[in-house]
């Protein structure tokens, strides 16, 4: 025995040496080749063995081949497998390219479950989080502009602002249309605390969803479940749709990830007012004349407390006592100067943004378990003086395999933002206050904006442009902006802390129990402050508000065999919804005891009474899914959910949503004599889905009190409650056709649907003398029917170069089918300018209303004074907010480690009322108001006639196209000399049509252009795996729009009724910027 130890102890490294001379280490580095970043879990095996590894977070991978090996293989889901002969390399790198349909791609749908593509009956599209962070946005749901068919996302230019996403259009009146998040089985609300102001249109902070709390660096996988197939086992929570989001999880071995990058952007000044450059300011061409400077005779002085430019035609001979000449510490305090235009208008105002993403992330795991710990820091400069959004986010992931068949898994994301400066929305001055409000509708384009700047920093005061009169330096209306934006700021934070922690028990090979428990923590607080010296009563306003939402479910998941051919998944569970939240809001009164002290206590009388909420809200559910397929080629699934509201009355509190799909995978029948047909399926289904009863509409309640003496009054509110309602439900049917050609080269899918939103909950009006304007009912219908189409190209795909080609188009008809009985209309919200919003039965939702041109034979009338003719009822309407259809393509250009790709991002049709060319047309701010008109005189000069009552070639005026009242075309001049106060183009003159644009655009979205060092460049540098760099841009170009002086696709709310109506807009912000990221 000792003889055989000490021969194999002596014979031990010669064998091992000989095994390593057979074997050969071989590694190198998987990459996407859209983005350029490394794949992880790709599976690298020796050709004709079991011998394999999986690639690391980075993409990189190690594999020890025999000696004998010639062909390594690479693949991973939703990727086009590669074989790629050894030779004599020791490193070989490879990027894969996306298949867009394979047989076997794992698509994550709801509660979790994951199935392969071709079993799915209903539509869902699953986008990889490459894409959503190829230009860097650190807005995860911006990131799916333009990328699915089907949804539409409306974003806001404010910073850290709202986005508004609809799947398959409008389907509540007055309830949320945003659709369900889900977060690694989290559900997470995508609602905002702003106020009922800001998300009706009337002006107030946005302070942005909490979606935007997710960190886009963390993202493996985002599902768009469009149809009510897709989303029935969320039962009441499903109306609007889901949005599945996966985190990415920890690997074997141990992985950092670091990325770092910085944009830069400006405004997109075609998306800014175009100032004219030939009157000052005054409502009339005139001067005050005052004796100013004490020699007795009497000085030009501007209109000083006017907020218009329809005053004098500049003259630089003239000298002028202009604003600053009466605000003490300006240069020029006391002095008359030229009459002429600013050198520098209000889009000097604008600086520069500034973003800095930096991100890391170690992951790791062995045969025990896997861990994932990532942070991410973004710093948010806008682009107004004094704004910025701060973001830090902790997340972590890991799972521990207890036993065999025992695992724990846990998640948890930590974020805090602090926000600072935050732009005001809408038109809303006092704490809120929109300057671009002033910019756009009541500008003096003699006003210098940096001389307001530098009136600011040499006085520390209002300094405004706008005061009362020269013997004052208080504003009248408009501050001076850089001290609005200095001392009348907002702060804001927020801490969110949502996770889950869940045991998986596997019972047999075929069922398995799942046990889970999920919690959304929020705790917000809100500062709003008006300084003293500001337009209005000083004072301070403080929001706070806590919310927590805990889930608890059982699942149980089986995967079972009837027969050969026919398989039997499915799974069956509970579960209990808990919700609390609590809110106060109070307000200084009377203004600030001491300046600059902005605390509650330091109100000067006594506090208004807060407004406070408190509410509660459980639902309990039970489920059940099954999946009948038959040879992979034939799937029926059956799907329903029963849920029992704590929101509704007892007696009547409990729903069921049932869904039904069949999936027929028709190539499986012809894949041998039709090989070119790489994929083909066609699918059906139909469900119900619901949307919960609001909080405490069933019994009426007080509002808040109102002190009179020392006697606290309490009043009812205006609408009364139902103690009879019932939840919202849309019933909807999909039929749909998925296929692919040519190994997949090229494919296409299209959905057609319609779905049916009933029992909707909305306000009715009730007789006064019952004590309430208004009374909840369920009545009315809402229908949404369409046609998606998307498809994918690879023109050209060869070991070095890639071409890939997607698109996507999306047509949805919206109507409002019926209201409550004897309504056929419903005012949903009054905006500024004398416009609303509405729900009209045979209309689209949102359809504005308000005064109308007089048509004869499709031509404007014209009257006798040469303006238009205005209809007798200004409740017309004048405008349809929801887009014709929208659409994007995109292009990845792929050749070796380089990689270009560009989004383009369409919406075409819908209007939208601009209160920004009301008024500012009005106000002769924008260049059209003047210049010259069309016998070359400038179009603000007098009319001037004949004897024989033709005009002068000397005349100014303009002649409107239309027809006159007995149907000959117009030929009468319309009076544009501001006598009166207000230009021929604005609204004094005009209906609300005329200020009804076209929203259309097509926007070059995204941009970028990335660049992967090979893997032998890097060999030598330690433990370095990979090096990614890359130039990113977003909304660089607006290609096409008709809107003028803005961006069609900016939300003045984040609310429903944002759409269709615009005012203080803030123009377009291109970004542009680099990004490295660094594996080890």
């Amino acid at each position: 025995m000792r003889k055989i130890l000490l021969t194999a102890a002596l014979l031990a490294p010669v064998l091992l040496q000989q095994a390593a001379a057979q074997n050969r280490q071989i590694s190198g580095r998987i990459t996407d080749r859209s983005s350029g970043q490394g794949l992880p879990g790709v599976t690298v095996l020796v050709k004709g063995t079991t011998i394999g590894v999986s690639t690391n977070a980075d993409g990189s991978y190690t594999i020890s081949a025999p000696a004998s090996a010639t062909t390594l293989t690479f693949s991973s889901i939703g990727f086009v497998a590669v074989e790629r002969p050894i030779g004599t390399a020791s490193t070989i790198d490879i990027g894969l390219s996306t298949d867009s349909k394979v047989l076997g791609e794992v698509v994550v749908t709801a509660l979790g479950q994951e199935r392969t593509r071709n079993s799915l009956p209903f539509a869902a599209t699953q986008i990889e989080g490459t894409q959503i962070t190829a230009a860097r946005n650190p807005n995860a749901v911006n990131g799916l502009s333009g990328k699915v068919a089907g949804i539409q996302i409306r974003q806001s230019n404010t910073l850290g602002g709202s986005t508004n996403i609809l799947i398959r259009g409008t389907k509540s009146i007055t309830g949320n249309n945003q659709p369900l998040f889900v977060v690694d089985g989290v559900p997470i609300s995508n609602a905002n605390t702003n106020t009922g102001g800001q998300q009706t249109g009337g002006g107030g902070y946005d302070y942005g969803n909490a979606a935007a709390d997710i960190n886009p660096d963390d993202i493996a996988t985002m599902t768009i479940l469009k149809g009510a197939a897709a989303t029935a086992l969320y039962g009441e929570r499903a109306g609007a749709g889901v949005i599945l989001i996966t985190t990415k999880k920890g690997r074997q071995g141990l992985g950092v990830t670091i990325n770092a990058g910085v944009t830069g952007g400006r405004i997109d000044k075609s998306t800014f007012v175009n100032y004219q450059k030939e009157y000052g300011s005054g409502y009339g061409p005139y001067f005050d004349m005052e004796d100013v400077d004490g020699d007795g005779r009497p000085d030009r002085i501007s209109q000083l407390s006017a907020d218009a430019s329809n005053g004098p035609r500049f003259d630089p001979n003239l000298s002028v006592f202009q604003w600053d000449a009466f605000v003490p510490g300006t240069a020029n305090f006391g002095k008359a100067t030229p009459w002429v235009a600013a050198a520098n208008d209000p889009t000097t105002f604008f600086e520069t943004a500034v973003t800095l993403n930096n991100s890391i992330a170690i992951d790791g795991g062995n045969d025990k378990g896997t861990f994932k710990l990532g942070y991410s820091s973004i710093r948010d400069k806008g682009v107004l003086p004094n704004s910025q959004v701060n973001k830090n986010i902790v997340n972590f992931a890991g799972s521990l395999n207890l036993t065999t068949r025992l695992t724990a898994s846990a998640a948890v994301n930590f974020s805090v933002v602090d926000g600072n400066g935050r732009y005001g929305t809408g038109y809303s001055g006092g704490f809120s206050e929109n300057l671009v409000t002033n910019f756009r509708q009541w500008w003096p384009v003699n006003v210098d904006i940096k001389q307001q700047k530098q009136a600011y920093e040499a006085t520390g005061a209002n300094a405004s442009w706008n005061i009362r009169n020269y013997t004052t330096s208080s504003p009248e209306y408009w501050n001076n902006p850089y001290f609005s934006r200095e001392k009348s700021f907002q702060t804001d934070s927020r801490y969110r802390t949502f996770g889950n922690v869940s045991l998986n028990y596997k019972v047999t090979d075929w069922f398995d129990v799942l046990g889970r428990v999920t919690l959304d923590s929020n705790d917000e607080l809100q500062e709003e402050r008006l300084a003293f010296g500001s337009v209005g009563v000083p004072g301070y306003s403080r929001y706070n508000r806590t919310s927590r939402e805990a889930n608890f479910d059982l699942i149980g998941n089986f995967k079972a065999k009837i027969a050969e051919s026919i398989s039997f998944n499915g799974l069956i569970g509970a579960n209990m919804r808990r919700e609390q939240a609590q809110s106060i809001r109070a307000t200084t009164n009377g203004g600030l005891v001491i300046p600059e002290l902005y605390s509650l206590s330091n109100s000067v009388s006594p506090l208004i009474p807060p407004g406070e909420s408190d509410t509660r809200r459980a639902v309990d559910g039970i489920f059940a899914s099954t999946t009948f397929g038959y040879r992979d080629m034939v799937f029926l699934d059956l799907t329903a959910r029963r849920d029992v509201s704590s929101t509704l009355a007892s007696n009547n509190n409990a729903f069921f949503y049932p869904s039904a799909a069949l999936g027929f995978v028709f190539s499986e029948l012809v894949k041998e004599t039709a090989p070119w047909m790489s994929y083909g399926k066609i699918r059906g289904n139909y469900a119900e889905v619901g949307l919960g009863a609001p909080i405490y509409s069933l019994n009426d309640s007080f509002d808040k009190p109102v002190a009179f003496g020392n006697v606290a009054l309490f009043s009812v509110p205006s609408t009364k409650n139902n103690p009879d309602l019932l939840p919202e439900r849309t019933k909807s049917g999909e039929i749909g056709v998925e296929m692919a050609f040519l190994n997949s080269r090229f494919g296409f899918e299209a959905n057609v649907y319609q779905s049916n939103s009933v029992d909707q909950i909305i306000p009715i009006n009730v007789s006064t003398a019952s004590g309430f304007g208004f009374r909840f009912v369920n009545s009315g219908e809402v229908r949404n029917r369409g046609l998606e189409l998307s498809t994918f190209l690879t023109p050209f795909r060869s070991e070095d170069f890639t071409w890939t080609i997607n698109a996507n188009w999306t047509k949805n008809q919206n109507r409002v089918m019926s209201l409550y009985e004897g309504f056929d209309n419903i005012v949903l919200a009054n905006y500024q300018g004398g416009v609303s919003s509405n729900a009209t039965v045979g209309r689209p939702f949102g359809s504005l209303r308000g005064s109308n041109f007089v048509y004869q034979n499709g031509q404007k009338v014209v009257g006798e004074d040469g303006y238009y003719l205005q209809s007798d009822t200004r409740n017309e309407e004048i405008g349809n907010p929801n887009p014709s259809w929208t659409g994007g393509v995109s292009n990845t250009v792929s050749y070796k480690g380089v990689s270009l790709y560009f989004l383009v991002d369409v919406r075409n049709g819908g209007q939208v009322f601009s209160l920004d060319r009301s008024y500012g047309l009005d106000t002769g701010v924008p260049k059209e108001t003047a210049g010259l008109n069309d016998l070359g005189n400038p179009s603000r000069d007098p009319i001037v006639q004949n004897p024989d009552g033709t005009y002068a070639s000397t005349s100014g005026g303009v002649i409107f196209p239309g027809v006159q009242e007995n149907g000959s075309p117009n030929t009468v001049r319309a009076d544009n000399s501001t006598e009166s106060g207000s230009t021929a183009y604005g609204y004094s003159h005009n209906p609300s049509a005329a200020f009804v644009y076209d929203a259309s655009y097509v926007k070059l979205r995204e941009l970028s252009l990335s660049y992967s060092l090979p893997k032998a460049w890097i060999a030598k540098v330690g433990a370095v795996k990979g090096v990614d760099f890359s130039i990113v841009g977003r909304n660089l170009w607006i290609l096409h729009k008709n809107m003028p002086d803005a961006d069609p696709e900016d939300a003045v709310s984040s609310g429903n009724l944002g759409q269709g109506y615009s005012t203080g807009a803030y123009p377009a912000v291109r970004t542009l910027g680099a990004n490295i990221r660094l594996s080890f």
